[in-house]
This record gives C-alpha cells, sequence and structure tokens, in this order.
C-alpha cells in the first residue's frame, strides 16, 4: 500500500528532525502521532488509548487535561501575552513566582531558603545559566581561576554546549566536540553497576567520596568552581544513591571551597516523595534548577536559583562590569510564570506530595517484585519514579549487546498493550504523571510483566 505523501505521518518523516532518534530508523518507521491526552493518557490518531508512563518527558506531571492551566494561560494571554524582563522590566506573575520559589527552595545551611530566581525555557538553559554563574561568582570574589566544574558519569543536565558537557552519557558528546575543558566526572552512585566484587555499599560510598577528593586535589581545590549532581540520576537510569552519599559528597565540597549545584529538573516538586529531591537526600545547593513540572509542562519555563552569597556576588560583578550581561528573550514569560503559579497552586491544594507517598510503594513494590525475572537483574526507584535493569545473565550482570536493542523491544511490547515507557541503555524507566492512581500502577505493572515475558521469549528465539 502506498503512503500518501500530504498525510501528517508522511509529512513528519519528510520535514521534521526528531531529537534523541535514529535518524535513519526515522525514515522507514515514522513517528508515533499523538493526537489528545486525557488525564494521565495520551490517545494516538489512530484512537489507542496508551498511559504516558513517562509523563511526556518526565514533565507531565498533572496529566494532559487539567483545565485550571488552560485556564491559566489564556487568562495571561488575553491580559498581557508577552513581555521581557530585561532592564528593569517586570511582571505581577514573574514576581510572584519567583517570591514562592525562592521561598521553598533549601539554600546552602539548615534553615535557609534561596535569595533570587532567574528564569528561562528549559533545563538545559538553567544548568547553563548556572555554569556561567559559577564562574561569573568566582570573579567577583577574586578567584577566577575556580573555573572546573564536577559532574558525574550517567548523570543528565542538558544538551546546550554547556549543559551536555555536564552531562556524563558518552552518545551526548560523540562527534559534538565535547566535552569542554574543564568539565570532569566522576564515578556515577550505582552500587549496582559500579560497586566491586565483595565491596559492600558503605565500602562503595567510601570509594566514591575519597575519588572525589583524589580529583579535587590532584586537579587543585583552587582551579574547581562547582560540583553539580540530580538528586536521582533520571536519563542516567533513575540511579537512586546510597543513604549518606551526599552528606559526604557535601562535606569534601565545603572542605574546599566549592559551589554545590542541585539538578533538580526531574526531582522537583513531588517526584521523588518530597518537595524536592535535595530534601529527601540532604543536599543543601549554593544554586539549584528546575524545570519541567514547574509547569506541569504546559508552558517552557524554567528557574536558576541561588543562594545569598552567590546573589551579593553577582550584585557586585555587576556593580564592576556595568550591568549583568544575561538572559534570554523569553526568560520570565509571564504566560510561563502564570501557568507555574497555577500548578503550584494545584500541588498545595491537591497535596500531591502526600499523594506520591501514599501511591509511589505501589510503584516501588510492583517493580521489586519483577526483579525475579530472568531479564531484570535490579529493579530500583523511588516516589514516581523507577527503573528495570535488563540483563542476559543475572549472576554475572552481563548486560545484552547495544546492538540488540532489547529495552527498546521491550518498551515496544509494552506500548502494545497501552502503555508508554522509555527503554534506554540498560534500563526501563519509569516516571507517570504525579497523579496516577494505584489502578493506573497496576495496569503500566501488569503490561511491563507481559511485555517482559514476551521480550525473554524473543530474546531466546534471537
Amino acid at each position: 500500500m502506498s503512503l500518501d505523501l500530504n498525510s501528517p505521518f508522511a509529512r513528519d518523516i519528510a520535514h521534521h528532525i526528531h531529537p534523541q532518534t535514529n535518524l535513519r530508523l526515522h525514515e522507514t518507521e515514522g513517528p508515533l502521532l499523538i493526537d489528545r491526552g486525557e488525564g494521565c493518557s495520551v490517545i494516538d490518531s489512530e484512537g489507542n488509548r496508551l498511559i504516558e508512563g513517562m509523563a511526556g518527558m518526565w514533565c507531565a506531571s498533572l496529566g494532559f487535561s487539567e483545565q485550571r492551566l488552560v485556564d491559566a494561560a489564556t487568562r495571561q494571554l488575553q491580559r498581557l501575552p508577552y513581555m521581557q524582563t530585561f532592564a528593569h522590566r517586570s511582571t505581577d506573575p514573574i514576581i510572584e513566582l519567583a517570591t514562592q520559589l525562592t521561598a521553598m527552595a533549601p539554600g546552602p545551611r539548615p534553615g535557609e531558603t534561596m535569595a533570587k530566581a532567574l528564569f528561562a525555557c528549559s533545563g538545559s538553559e538553567a544548568n547553563d545559566t548556572a555554569m556561567k554563574l559559577v564562574w561569573y561568582y568566582h570573579h567577583s570574589i577574586g578567584k577566577p581561576e575556580k573555573r572546573k566544574l564536577i559532574a558525574r558519569r550517567r548523570g543528565y543536565h542538558g544538551t546546550t554546549i554547556a549543559a551536555a558537557s555536564l552531562t556524563g552519557l558518552p552518545n551526548m558528546h560523540q562527534d559534538f566536540n565535547l566535552p569542554l575543558a574543564g568539565v570532569l566526572h566522576v564515578t556515577c552512585p550505582h552500587y549496582y553497576r559500579e560497586g566491586r566484587p565483595g565491596e559492600s555499599e558503605a565500602q562503595f560510598t567510601d570509594r566514591l567520596v575519597a575519588e572525589l577528593e583524589a580529583l579535587i586535589l590532584n586537579e587543585g581545590p583552587d582551579t574547581i568552581g562547582a560540583f553539580i549532581a540530580e538528586p536521582v540520576m533520571g536519563t542516567g537510569g533513575v540511579v537512586v544513591p546510597p543513604e549518606d552519599y551526599f552528606p559526604r559528597v557535601q562535606e569534601v565540597l565545603r572542605k574546599y571551597d566549592i559551589l554545590v549545584i542541585a539538578d533538580e529538573v526531574i526531582c522537583g516538586f513531588g517526584r521523588t516523595g518530597e518537595v524536592w529531591g535535595s530534601d529527601t537526600f540532604g543536599i543543601r545547593p549554593d544554586m539549584l534548577t528546575c524545570a519541567k513540572a514547574l509547569s506541569a509542562a504546559y508552558f517552557p519555563i524554567s528557574a536558576t536559583l541561588v543562594s545569598q552569597a552567590v546573589y551579593e556576588a553577582m550584585r557586585a560583578e555587576s556593580d564592576k562590569l556595568g550591568n549583568f550581561s544575561h538572559g534570554f528573550t523569553y526568560g520570565g514569560h509571564p504566560v510561563g510564570a502564570a501557568v507555574a503559579l497555577e500548578t503550584l497552586a494545584i500541588y498545595r491544594e491537591r497535596d500531591i506530595v502526600g499523594h506520591v507517598r501514599r501511591v509511589g510503594p505501589r510503584l516501588q513494590a510492583g517493580l521489586r517484585a519483577l526483579a525475579d525475572h530472568p531479564l531484570v537483574g535490579e529493579a530500583r526507584g523511588i516516589g514516581l519514579m523507577g527503573a528495570l535493569e535488563l540483563v542476559q545473565d543475572k549472576v554475572t550482570r552481563a548486560s545484552f549487546p547495544p546492538a540488540r536493542k532489547v529495552p527498546g523491544y521491550l518498551a515496544g511490547r509494552i506500548q502494545k498493550r497501552g502503555v508508554i515507557l522509555r527503554g534506554r541503555d540498560d534500563s526501563l524507566l519509569f516516571s507517570p504523571p504525579l497523579t496516577i492512581s494505584e489502578a493506573e500502577i497496576d495496569t503500566v505493572l501488569d503490561a511491563v510483566a507481559a511485555g517482559l515475558d514476551e521480550t525473554l521469549d524473543w530474546v531466546r528465539g534471537h
């Protein structure tokens, strides 16, 4: 049957470049066309209903049909559809959003909150901004040589040049001439994959902390500006760190006057069962970045939040240079701010964090119940995020060759059963809307169990 060259399917293949996609494969497979959304589900162009088990891209925290957010955007579009925030201009929505975010975000010491908010449109831009502010801050305090940033292998911080450099995934660097000089990476805190034979989890943490300090001393403490980390690694595989990992890492960083940046782009606003992943793991950041669930994905918006000390240095440097020469055309967009404010109101009124605490254990128990499956090496997660690590040998923990694309095949089998999940590297990832019900969680888990069995048959037959 010939393909209608004027169909959306054909025109997508002809004209649209898809991020994080095999471009040649897309020319033969084409897109999954999504037509509309209802609750935690989306409906494709053929009328199939699919539970969105990844909340789109970790971000559709309130699902796909929240009328209050549509109304908030509409009201603001009718009143003031755009205003920039350069050169002293502002609007009521962005003032209120900055006020609320700084009051709710943890600062570098117990009892402190963040001081100021700087807005952009994506998590990548927020982390790119944080990297620039590290340099700006250290110039201001007379230590311009503190330029290097430490990130972690398998961490994900975005795809701009700076954010992709911080990202610790090789495919984000290959043939893009990345990472930038001065970005260093240390071991991912994934005990299952990175722990050595006979090494306890406590010993594993000891080793990672020692590795970090050795790197700092080898590079020179006076050259290290900041350390950036997601509380739970998202795209890198939903890696939950050992319990005392972050408190001990921070001891080392404070010892050498190294700034702490918490990348809360995925974890923020309830994903881990606390408002911030930093609250879950005891992180006291000097800067905090957030996006995604800030507007429940209904409008592109992100924020870089800074402590009082960082802001005071920014102010002094701005005075010296005559201007703070950074910003984005759509940073602080009034429509995005209005949607974000309504999103925060819904989180409070519906106790979304409490809901995550109530239903999260259902997802986590279901994932761990699948740990005995022959294809599953590890089930892990916290709150409403999780992963199944796929292996071809449970004893040796050997992964499948990447060319076999087993996680992708599994995700395809699950999608046939009405659930969208993401297969990446060795893992199947879970990040449903924060509003998901226990019944919907059960549907997701049932589809995964059946998909695992079908994938096992396929693996054995190939």
